[in-house]
């Protein structure tokens, strides 16, 4: 089992930024591949960014220049640093941990971005 808790959610100004912390706990050395997701209201969680075991980033085109996935392995940790924040990144974001076998997902955390 992989536990996952999201933090640093929160109100920002359009062009503010924020950092998101995913810090996990359990069998984390079965995890190969960390995503940040987000869900706004009435629409369907879209894949926001990637990051595998061995560094590779992938981002959704939304975000590409703005957003930059990071982790830190000592502190079992993912980051997702959000930068130029657009009222449009307004959604749950939410922390996703894979391994072989199963899919394992934070609480969320709440990102408001005022016009």
């Amino acid at each position: 089992q992989v536990q996952l808790m999201e933090s640093g959610g929160g109100l920002v100004q359009a062009g503010g930024s924020l950092r998101l912390s995913c810090a996990a706990s359990g069998s984390i050395g079965s995890i190969h591949v960390m995503d940040w997701y987000r869900q706004a209201p009435g629409k369907q969680r879209e894949l926001v960014a990637t990051i595998t075991s061995g560094g590779s980033t992938h981002y959704a085109d939304s975000v590409k220049g703005r957003f930059t996935i990071s982790r830190d392995n000592a502190k079992n940790t993912v980051y997702l640093q959000m930068n130029s924040l657009k009222p449009e990144d307004t959604a749950v974001y939410y922390c996703r941990a894979r391994n072989s076998w199963d899919n394992y997902w934070g609480q969320g955390t709440q990102v408001t971005v005022s016009s």
